[in-house]
């Protein structure tokens, strides 16, 4: 039997205390800048006076930098929680399918003109989170065999179901009307415009439990990431903690998918961050990502609205751009160490 070594949990909690306090304080920072610099920058102090700047701030601003914030730490915490259950570095959301069905769900909405609400939410968002449960639901029957769910096949039909979708979207792209092409490439590369809480608060009531739920599952998945025998040995019931893991981080990803697009990049590269900054221990990984993912894409949206104003780029086309090189950068001073 592998031998576990354990840091003392005094030191651990003082490592996770620091993490937080480190990554909560670039979270504001990053957020203070990015609901004063736009098109127009805002004057705090005018907010009592101005009704124009209190709109700005209160429908525009705050609204978007929350949405950003929503999303990078979903995908984040996602990625950092697939990537220690494959113990695979370059797993991420979109190996489970989930973005390549939330992609055709969204695709066919706007193909067929479904411009309509249901209960105040677009019809696109509920096309695409329903995409993104089906193409689940796919990929787990592909890779369940008997009561088994293997892990190698799931993320290897997550990555087949996900090269499917993205012929599925070009299929659509090119069958219908030039505008809902740009407008379906517009929803495939990501953004987080928002106007109003309204969509906030309804991706909270999702998002929420299932932040808590991984941040619980944490010691679970930190010994899973030594290996499945190991973590059997120390009480995890490994079939149940995996299954529910697929589905928590699926949920997330849905819904990040169904309201922002397939924004790439923040669940592969965030949680590879925060372990150069902080080391391998989920129990710090894991809200550190939620954390590093929000300040990350709340600074990337921030760069895609000013780097070229008043052109406004995709959020997604930042992350990649950004993402891609660091990312690289990542994986060679990873290495560099390693041969030491």
């Amino acid at each position: 039997m592998a031998i576990v070594t354990k840091a003392p949990p005094e030191a651990t909690a003082v490592r996770l205390w620091r993490a937080l306090a480190l990554l909560t304080g670039l979270l504001l920072v990053v957020a203070v800048v990015a609901v004063w610099a736009g098109s127009r920058t805002l004057d705090f102090a005018s907010l009592r006076t101005d009704p124009m700047a209190r709109t700005l701030f209160f429908r525009l601003r705050l609204p978007r930098v929350i949405m950003a914030a929503l999303i990078g730490s979903s995908l984040a915490v996602a990625g950092a929680a697939l990537q220690a259950l494959f113990r695979n570095p370059l797993a991420e959301p979109a190996t489970l399918g989930v973005s390549g069905g939330g992609a055709v769900g969204a695709s066919l909405a706007i193909a067929f003109g479904w411009g309509s609400r249901v209960s105040g939410i677009p019809v696109v968002f509920i096309a695409g989170f329903g995409g993104a449960m089906v193409a689940v639901l796919l990929v787990h029957r592909i890779a369940r065999s008997g009561t088994l769910l293997l892990p190698g096949a799931l993320l290897l039909a997550g990555v087949v179901v996900n090269l499917i979708a993205s012929a599925a979207v070009l299929a659509i792209q090119y069958m219908t009307d030039p505008s809902r092409a740009l407008e379906i490439l517009r929803w495939i590369i990501g953004s987080v415009e928002v106007i109003g809480f309204d969509t906030i608060w309804r991706m909270l009531l999702f998002l929420a439990p299932c932040w808590i739920a991984l941040l619980a599952l944490s010691r679970e998945l930190h010994l899973l990431a030594m290996g499945e025998e190991t973590a059997g040995a120390l009480g995890v019931n490994v079939e149940r903690c995996e299954t529910a893991i697929h589905l928590i981080c699926s949920v997330l990803v849905g819904v990040t998918v169904a309201v922002g697009g397939a924004i790439g990049f923040v669940g592969l590269i965030v949680p590879h961050a925060v372990r150069l900054m902080f080391g391998e221990d989920l129990r710090i990984v894991l809200p550190g990502s939620l954390l590093l993912g929000a300040g990350f894409l709340i600074a990337a949206d921030l760069v895609a609205r000013i780097a070229f104003d008043p052109i406004e780029l995709p959020v997604g086309a930042v992350t990649a751009l950004v993402g891609g090189p660091v990312f690289l950068w990542l994986l060679h001073r990873r290495q560099r160490y390693s041969a030491l």
